[in-house]
């Protein structure tokens, strides 16, 4: 059973590893990569992650700063704070924690973000290029979905890969990014209909959409791929994933459990992304 888990937490301090070599060689050449993080309220969860993302920052040498604001800043504040980060030349990443309060305009932050410094990936620029197969930057969590597959060596040029969810920020990217790996893409989301039909079809099964174990063994095809990037917390306060990993684990070829799978992946890809900031920038400023 073992050899079927992707095991993201051992994947991720591997990859930190080669991320940290990169750190040292910026270091060296005067240039200590900066990640600047902005978070709005009180949000328990919120301030979790970015204490957990700042925790990374500091085991590789990543210089963080994390900015707080009340529930009450108004967006123009906001704005001229991100705005103040991209003309910081310290500064190579900058990350605005989300949810934010209803009154400020998500899409407006994100837009002002310089997409150079975009390393959640998110601007309309990077998001763009991803669709047309150009460089720029990744979200961290489908990157890491792909990372998690080539450790495996698992094909996905000509496979059939199912996406469940359509959200910004795992399920269109995500299936972008494979596109652009060559394999044939399908995405389902709350209208889609015949669902199990279709994912039974699946090669690899890629689901994301906050429902605690909705995939069951109907809906997998013996053999297939199946990435769970759901986290969810049970009454009991134990996590899943939305696949009922008990049960799916008997029929796929590669699985990734929750906790320990994806999770720990997307915090060591905006890690990637945020030296990869810094040695374009470096890389810029030595032309």
């Amino acid at each position: 059973m073992a050899d079927k888990i992707i095991d993201g937490k051992l994947l991720a301090s591997q990859i930190r590893l080669t991320i940290k070599e990169d750190v040292n060689k910026l270091i060296d050449n005067g240039v200590t990569p900066g990640l600047s993080m902005i978070l709005v309220g009180d949000n328990a969860a919120s301030r979790t992650y970015v204490r957990a993302k700042r925790k990374a920052c500091e085991e590789l040498g990543i210089n963080s700063v994390i900015t707080e604001f009340p529930e009450d800043i108004t967006e123009e504040k906001l704005l001229a704070e991100i705005e103040r980060l991209n003309k910081e030349t310290s500064v190579h990443g900058i990350l605005v924690q989300l949810p934010l309060p209803k009154h400020i305009s998500v899409q407006a932050v994100i837009e002002r973000i310089s997409p150079s410094k975009d390393v959640d990936g998110f601007h309309p620029i990077n998001v763009g290029k991803l669709t047309l197969g150009q460089e720029g930057f990744i979200p961290c969590t489908p990157i890491g979905i792909l990372a998690m597959l080539k450790s495996k060596n698992i094909a996905v040029a000509g496979k059939h890969v199912v996406v469940i969810g359509r959200s910004n920020i795992v399920g269109k990217p995500v299936g972008q990014l494979l596109l652009k790996e060559n394999a044939t893409v399908t995405y389902c989301h709350s209208q889609s209909e015949n669902i199990k039909q279709i994912t039974q079809l699946a090669d690899i099964l890629i689901v994301a959409v906050g429902q605690p174990k909705l995939i069951t063994k109907e809906y997998i095809k013996e053999g297939a791929v199946v990435i769970d990037v759901g986290v969810n917390r049970l009454s009991d306060g134990k996590l899943c994933g939305d696949v009922d990993f008990t049960e799916a684990k008997h029929l796929a070829s590669y699985i990734t459990p929750v906790p320990g799978g994806v999770g720990p992946m997307t915090i060591t890809m905006l890690l990637y992304n945020t030296v990869k900031a810094a040695n374009e920038l470096y890389k810029n400023n030595n032309e």
